[in-house]
């Protein structure tokens, strides 16, 4: 009797959801998988011998990817962290300063309208204000992760301009200033650079 044997890999659907394709470029579907080599007889697994690791299958280019390919935000993520990450730095450079100024609070109001969420008012900014220091900076640093040079430079002057609303820049608001522009991965020189020049064209 021929006997016919060898490995095989057997792969199974762990999960499944949306993803940003590196190939496709955009938000398609993906299955997650997870793969076992296996020793069979008659193309028949039976024995379950070391493990594959896990992938990540689209669903339209059929291309496998690493797991962190999961990372990467998908478009409607990104949607939704661009105003949060706004509301969150507007309501920082507010406590620096002066958060009960009419001025700068509908200052803070437009631009986070302006990022995506018309809804936003005054209530959305007293609510804001009472969040931690940690919880606002975690919105900025993720937005900052995800956007490039260019849009991270018109993000802060859009919050240098908040803190402008009320009167010159103290030295609270400076230091805020600051830390937004390091957590978006600015380096002090260059955010210095964005709040001087945004400085001068609002004189």
């Amino acid at each position: 009797m021929l006997l016919v044997f060898g490995l095989t890999a057997v792969f199974r659907t762990v999960s499944e959801g949306t993803f940003h394709c590196p190939q496709c470029g955009g938000d398609r579907a993906y299955r997650r998988r997870t793969g076992r080599r296996w020793f069979s007889l008659f193309f028949v697994p039976l024995v379950p011998l070391w493990r594959l690791g896990q992938n990540v299958e689209c669903r339209a280019c059929r291309r496998r990817f690493a797991v962190s390919a999961l990372r990467t935000p998908t478009a409607q993520q990104m949607a939704a962290a661009l105003p949060a990450a706004m509301r969150a730095a507007a309501a920082l450079v507010l406590r620096a300063g002066d958060p009960s100024d009419g001025t700068a609070r509908a200052r803070a109001i437009d631009t986070v309208a302006g990022y995506g969420e018309p809804g936003y008012d005054d209530a959305g900014v007293e609510t804001d204000l009472e969040l931690r220091r940690d919880v606002l900076e975690r919105e900025v640093a993720l937005a900052g992760s995800q956007l490039a040079v260019e849009a991270k430079e018109w993000f802060l002057a859009q919050v240098v301009r908040i803190g402008l609303a009320d009167g010159p820049l103290g030295e609270g608001e400076r230091r805020v200033l600051h830390r937004i522009a390091e957590l978006l991965g600015m380096s002090r020189a260059y955010a210095l650079g964005v709040i001087v020049t945004t400085e001068g064209a609002s004189r």
